[in-house]
Formats: structure tokens, C-alpha cells, sequence
């Protein structure tokens, strides 16, 4: 237990260093995701949006027993408000056509399943996720029942 003090440590100047970071492309498909945190931000507009509050969110997705993190941004906007319900009927907090109140202290720590795809900006290939499964209409996988058979007792 590390009694509520971050982990690791300051590094002095002259100390080495050897840890690097992995850069990792997930393959395009379909993956569960947890939502780690969101930032609030402002979206500066643009030719086709004008300014707004956004969010970025950022999803973490097991691969390979390795955490990726992909950062996601929702623009608070009318103009992709069906962007917004589907995050949130992706993570479970918003229901096929009813109005919903955003509960943006409930978005870390939420689960769902989303697509994945590649995009390439500026030559580099990026993740960038596609699309977010409404969470009420996932198959359910059904519980493994033991084999029953009256007749054998």
C-alpha cells in the first residue's frame, strides 16, 4: 500500500533513465473499452463548427495484456449531438430515445464495447475509434450452468 502517495519518484539530473514508451497501432475491429478519465476543454471552432465546449475522454483498451490509451474528443455541440448520445448509450447512462441529462462524474470507471479503426495525419497512423455499441443492445453472454441430468442420481 503506497498510503495515498503517487507512485514512483524525482528523478535528479544526472540519474538515468532506461524506461520507453511502446508505440502501439491497434488493429482495426471491435474492442471492450473503460473510460480512464475525461478533460474538459474548449473547441476554438473551425470552417464547419463554430466554437463549444468539448471533452476528451480517454479510453483504455486491454491488448495483448498491454493498456492502449486512445483520446477521444466529443464536442459539446448541437450540431453532433447524435455523437454524444451514442458515447453515452455506448457506456450505458443514455436509453434508445429518451432525453438524457449528461452525468459527466459518472464517465470514468464506465464500460462498453466500440469499433476501432486507423486514420494517417501528417504521414504518422493513428487509432481512432469509429464507433461506440449502445451498451442495452450488446449480446449477453449467458452464464455457464453445470450439466444437469435428473437421471443420473
Amino acid at each position: 500500500m503506497n498510503n495515498g502517495m503517487m507512485e514512483g519518484h524525482e528523478l535528479g539530473w544526472d540519474d538515468t533513465i532506461q524506461e520507453e514508451s511502446e508505440f502501439i497501432i491497434l488493429p482495426a475491429g471491435d474492442y471492450d473499452f473503460t473510460v480512464k478519465s475525461y478533460e474538459r476543454g474548449r473547441f476554438n471552432g473551425s470552417e464547419k463548427m463554430s466554437a463549444c465546449n468539448q471533452a476528451i475522454v480517454s479510453i483504455a483498451i486491454n491488448y495483448n495484456g498491454k493498456e492502449v490509451i486512445i483520446k477521444h474528443r466529443l464536442l459539446l455541440h448541437t450540431k453532433v449531438e447524435r455523437i454524444l448520445s451514442e458515447f453515452f448509450r455506448g457506456i450505458g447512462q443514455k436509453k434508445k430515445d429518451e432525453p438524457l441529462k449528461m452525468n459527466w462524474t459518472m464517465v470514468p470507471g464506465s464500460t462498453g464495447r466500440c469499433k476501432i479503426g486507423t486514420r494517417t495525419y501528417n504521414g504518422n497512423e493513428y487509432n481512432e475509434i469509429k464507433k461506440f455499441y449502445p451498451k442495452d443492445e450488446m449480446p449477453v453472454t449467458p452464464q455457464a450452468t453445470p450439466n444437469y441430468n435428473p437421471g443420473q442420481f
